[in-house]
């Protein structure tokens, strides 16, 4: 993850500068257009209508789920997009949930007799952060195989752009794709519109997410989602080190029940003199 200072342009993983590029009827086209990139062929997208991003369930007491962005296709798909700044331990479960009660709701209320016929339900996990340290591709596709790797159900799928894993420099893009991931990755350190992306859909793009565009109460919109993901890293950063610290001390005092000398225990475990002599 990364936290860049504030430029010329909306941070993209920002909740605000999220929604500002992809979550407005004007704008629409700039999602359209990133999801057929996205897709590559596999499938167009011609329209899509907004849906409201918090769904009750059935019951009263069922659990309310609250999208970050909800659309519906022209086909009547489902399409929930989701940006996730910091790493959470649950996100996969998170998504199974998330694309679970989007399934349960296509059940019709009034109607006693259903086929059980069910329209496809799309997942994309724009992340800033990454599952893992392999090196495999920055995209990936889920989908219900069966033990052999045949497709089993063709109406759910998932895909997650781990965003850190594009490493791509200028003068490696060589898809649209390619230049959207570079441009989501890079946008708020960027002080100009590069050549490259002078498509009239990234021109818009750019013209949206200039911050000198945005009127007296957007501005003020977008500071408060700054600092929201700046307190949040911070909070976790802090969770972090404190768990860091925590394993260290637990090391050294292992150590030290061993009558292991401090010098060692010192280079081991990192801590200081004055440290270790709290202990």
């Amino acid at each position: 993850m990364h936290l860049a200072k504030p430029g010329r342009f909306i941070d993209p993983f920002t909740d605000f500068g999220f929604k500002r590029i992809f979550g407005s009827e004007p704008n629409k086209d700039l999602l359209i257009d990133f999801l057929n990139q996205l897709f590559a062929g596999e499938k167009y997208i011609i329209d899509l209508t907004y849906d409201k991003t918090e769904q009750n369930g059935p019951l009263s007491a069922d659990r309310k789920v609250i999208f970050d962005l909800l659309c519906t296709g022209a086909d009547g798909e489902q399409f929930i997009i989701e940006m996730q700044r910091i790493r959470q331990e649950f996100f996969k479960d998170r998504c199974l949930y998330y694309v679970a009660s989007l399934i349960r709701d296509q059940v019709p209320i009034s109607t006693k007799s259903w086929n059980y016929r069910l329209k496809p339900v799309y997942l994309i996990g724009i992340m800033d952060f990454c599952f893992d340290e392999t090196d495999r591709h920055f995209i990936s596709k889920v989908m219900l195989k069966d033990d052999k790797g045949k497709a089993f159900y063709d109406k759910l799928t998932f895909i997650y752009v781990e965003i850190p894993k594009f490493k791509k420099r200028e003068e490696e893009l060589n898809s649209e794709l390619d230049n959207w991931l570079f441009l989501l990755k890079h946008m708020n350190n960027i002080d100009k519109l590069p050549l490259f992306l002078r498509r009239p859909i990234f021109k818009k793009l750019f013209d949206i997410a200039e911050v000198s565009n945005l009127n007296k109460q957007d501005k003020m919109a977008y500071d408060a989602s700054v600092k929201q993901a700046r307190d949040l890293y911070a909070t976790k950063e802090t969770a972090w080190n404190d768990g860091v610290m925590a394993s260290k001390r637990e090391t050294a005092k292992k150590m030290k029940e061993k009558g292991l000398s401090d010098e060692l225990i010192m280079e081991v475990t990192g801590l200081s003199e004055s440290q270790l002599a709290m202990l």
